[in-house]
């Protein structure tokens, strides 16, 4: 069981947790260029508010996903036993 949880551990941090911070990234780019879609058609009153709007909506929405599964991530980790990297530890 414990090199099965070793390799899980592995798994976890050379595999998931990049692909997670990259969906982070991706959200908050989402976000930010929604944010200045917003404000610019605030100015033109075009149809780029509703881009705009919709685009941090979904950057929103990607935050809350990903913050889901990095929960559910660390509570499976937890349950089993696994370690978790020691840069996540504490957050």
């Amino acid at each position: 069981m414990d090199s099965f949880g070793t390799l899980l551990g592995k798994i976890n941090e050379f595999i998931i947790n990049p692909i997670i911070y990259v969906l982070f990234a991706v959200a908050f780019i989402f976000f930010f260029i929604g944010l200045i879609q917003v404000v610019k058609g605030s100015k033109e009153g075009g149809d780029d508010f509703a881009k705009g709007k919709r685009n941090m909506l979904y950057g929103l929405i990607g935050f809350v996903v990903m913050f889901g599964v990095y929960g559910i991530i660390n509570l499976l980790l937890g349950t089993f036993g696994i370690d978790t990297p020691e840069y996540l530890q504490g957050l």
